[in-house]
């Protein structure tokens, strides 16, 4: 029993099972928004469970494949080196098993939502498994997972109403560039070891200097695009503050690293961005719900 915990922990630890909390609320949101949008209330509990188990396929999923893939060159990277698969802790074999019943939970939780759903979900597997490829070949591998995070919550609002009108891609916009920009500056840790092995990111193509520039020009949209999704769905007060506080946090975010001075990532990758998410969908929950009353 206890090896079976073990292995369990390792599966979690390899998929990072707590960034979820960075797409999840996201994915949420899509899904309440449209309800609201179409004016038919608060989506029903067996529709939020069917979009978290599609989420949680969706993203185990990418990370697993992402681990095999990725599994010689993060045996390289010491930074990477302790990651199960290099370091001897999960077998190739087994992350692939684990993948392919992450993307049948995806599909088979896409059954049970809106036809539209299913019928798109080979689009999301392309984006999961083609994304963990594009650092051999482009700088935008970037831009490629923050669309393939994006697709969370407009998977989500699909889920619901078979549609996506202009809201939802707003929402869409918010996240992919959000996810693109914080993940430019994870980046920066290995611009050294990416230019030596020929990988492309922002960071090892253009420099730390003008990664954490392109970064911040990506969150303006996010910011710009997070104010438009209020004045689109005629949203109130409670969102506006949780909208102003999300984006007070991401220049904070940037006002944390200096070129010559990233030591304070973590704080600006993790606990910065958790926080986005939850205080977006949080003062989104409030506003929503005061309005239905």
């Amino acid at each position: 029993m206890r090896n079976v915990i073990h292995k369990i922990g390792v599966f979690m630890e390899m998929i990072k099972f707590e960034h979820t909390i960075f797409a999840l609320p996201f994915a949420f949101l899509g899904t309440i928004l449209a309800t609201f949008g179409e004016g038919n209330g608060w989506p029903t509990w067996l529709q939020v469970l069917w979009v978290l188990l599609a989420m949680t396929g969706a993203r185990s999923a990418a990370f697993g494949f992402n681990r095999i893939l990725d599994r010689h060159i993060d045996a390289k990277n010491p930074r990477t080196a302790k990651r199960a698969i290099p370091a001897g802790l999960l077998s190739v074999k087994s992350v692939w098993l684990f993948s392919i019943f992450s993307v049948l939970l995806m599909l088979v939780s896409a059954s049970q939502l809106a036809p539209l759903a299913l019928t798109l979900s080979p689009v999301a597997v392309f984006f999961l498994v083609f994304y963990s490829l594009t650092k051999r070949f482009t700088w935008l591998c970037h831009v490629v997972l923050g669309v393939t995070i994006a697709l969370a919550p407009l998977g989500g609002w699909l889920a619901v109403t078979g549609e996506l009108p202009l809201p939802a891609w707003i929402l869409f916009i918010i996240v992919a560039t959000w996810i693109c920009g914080f993940d430019i500056l994870y980046a920066t840790q290995d611009e050294a070891f990416d230019r030596s092995e020929r990988l492309y990111s922002i960071p090892s193509v253009f420099g730390v200097v003008q990664a954490l520039r392109i970064a911040k020009g990506f969150h303006f949209v996010t910011a710009v695009c997070l104010i438009a999704l209020y004045v689109n769905m005629h949203l109130h007060i409670w969102y506006l503050i949780s909208a102003i506080i999300c984006i007070g946090i991401l220049i904070y975010e940037h006002a944390l690293l200096k070129p010559n001075d990233m030591s304070r990532l973590q704080v600006a990758f993790f606990t910065m961005n958790g926080l986005i998410s939850i205080i977006l969908f949080v003062g989104t929950v409030i506003d929503l719900g005061v309005r239905s009353f």
